[in-house]
């Protein structure tokens, strides 16, 4: 029987963790333990397979706890340089954690075990990754939105706070008001219009506010984004590239020094 514990195998067995059609079964198990959470939401279900259904949760829950095991054994302390890894750990552990007493509500948060599909989906980990990316330059662009929403709360609650208290009569009421104005949900015929009635050009301050909040600053935000996912995929092909170059180096070392160990070549060269 060969020994595991070797540092070959130890590389065969991170191999075969991150084959496409492993990472397919544990992609499935995560849809499935989502299905079943989603089982146990309704009271028709758990009163026919109750039972079933969290013992099929408790054995995605060691499957889960498996799946980490023999890729730390397999990693080493390279799992824990991974961020997705933790992410992972942190995700299994929240359903490891006992859910009874003060921490029954943690049973809620089981449903995080469908975000794992995140870390291992690839694509799905760029679009995250992409993101996460940008959010230093969206920094920036929220703190310019919410100086905007502050002037613009400033000046709603001056001039239409007498007319629609309900909407404007306070700066945090201004403010909302106008964050459900930039979603453009059911800004004019719900607010502005019939705000309009009493002030006619009450127009000429909320037009000017939605071209520079909901058409300006979101497809600012959204350019951010996808700027993001653009470099860091460009960065992934980049290294997938760099690593076949070195993988082809290495064979041609190998043939290479194949091909110096032959007899014929040793007595050529004497």
């Amino acid at each position: 029987m060969p020994d595991l514990f070797v540092p070959g195998h130890r590389e065969r067995l991170r191999a075969w963790t991150e084959t496409a059609w492993v990472r397919r079964i544990v992609l499935g198990v995560i849809l499935f333990n989502a299905a079943l959470l989603g089982l146990e939401t309704s009271q028709t279900a758990m009163a026919s397979w109750g039972s079933l259904l969290k013992g099929l949760d408790r054995a995605c829950l060691a499957f889960f706890c498996i799946e980490l095991v023999t890729k730390l054994y397999a990693n080493g302390s390279r799992f824990f340089r991974d961020p997705w890894n933790w992410f992972d750990c942190a995700v299994v552990g929240i359903a490891i954690a006992p859910a009874t007493g003060q921490l029954s509500a943690l049973r809620v948060f089981r449903i995080l075990r469908l975000l794992r599909v995140v870390s291992v989906a690839p694509r799905m980990r760029r679009v995250v990754e992409g993101f996460i990316r940008a959010l230093p330059g969206m920094a920036s662009v929220i703190l310019l939105t919410c100086i905007i929403f502050y002037v613009g709360a400033v000046i709603a609650t001056s001039l239409f706070a007498q007319s629609h208290p309900e909407w404007f009569g306070t700066l945090g009421r201004s403010a909302y008001s106008l964050f459900q104005i930039m979603t453009l949900d059911g800004w004019s015929m719900d607010m502005v219009r019939p705000l309009m009635e009493r002030q006619p050009l009450a127009w000429l301050f909320f037009v000017p506010f939605i071209v520079v909040t909901a058409f300006a600053v979101l497809n600012l935000l959204v350019g951010l984004i996808v700027n993001s996912m653009q470099e860091a995929h460009r960065e992934e092909e980049e290294a997938e590239a760099a690593g076949q170059h070195n993988e082809i180096m290495e064979r041609l070392k190998a043939i290479e020094a194949r091909l110096d160990a032959r007899p014929g070549n040793r007595s050529g060269q004497q």
